[in-house]
């Protein structure tokens, strides 16, 4: 901190402020990559007679990952800065919602605790109805109808559209 209260920058060789965050999510971009090809290089081949093995994917999106972070880095080095979006309407001067943040843990560790007795359909309903809640919303009878109509659909839509399996609970039989 500076003697009139505010926070000195710290300068980059190019007399500019150095951005932090900046390089922070470029070593975050290197390191997820380079994780993402050294997982690709513990998979099998496969059969010999695919034209695209399990492998592909993996190391083309581990090497873009690294090459977004050298990217990012270079670009911040040489005193690029990101841009406010005009259209935010986020006060950066007001702190965090501790309640409304604490709200929503509570739904969805309510949600991670519950899921496998009452299934989603019940689960995923309270969940919507919960975080609209927690996030401001008063009208509880449409709230849980969007919910329920959300978790149903979303739960016929994965058991029987995807052949995915998730958790019925008590409704089991039911849906």
């Amino acid at each position: 901190m500076s003697g009139d209260g505010t926070a000195a920058a710290t300068t980059s060789p190019a007399g500019g402020a150095v951005d932090k965050a900046q390089y922070g999510m470029a070593g975050f971009l290197v390191l997820v990559g380079g994780y993402v090809l050294w997982d690709a290089s513990t998979l099998t081949e496969g059969f010999a007679d695919q034209p695209v093995h399990a492998y592909t994917f993996p190391y083309a999106i581990g090497a873009v990952l690294v090459a977004l972070g050298v990217a990012l880095a270079v670009a911040t080095a040489r005193g690029d800065r990101p841009q406010a979006d005009d259209g935010e309407d986020v006060d950066l001067s007001q702190g965090t919602d501790l309640r409304t943040l604490g709200l929503l843990v509570a739904v969805l560790v309510g949600t991670m605790l519950t899921i496998d007795w009452l299934g989603w359909a019940i689960t995923g309903a309270l969940l919507f109805t919960g975080a609209t809640w927690a996030l401001g919303s008063r009208t509880w009878v449409r709230n849980l109808a969007v919910g329920t109509a959300l978790s149903i659909g979303s739960w016929y839509g994965f058991y029987v559209g995807l052949g995915v399996p998730i958790p019925a609970g008590i409704l089991d039989g039911v849906l």
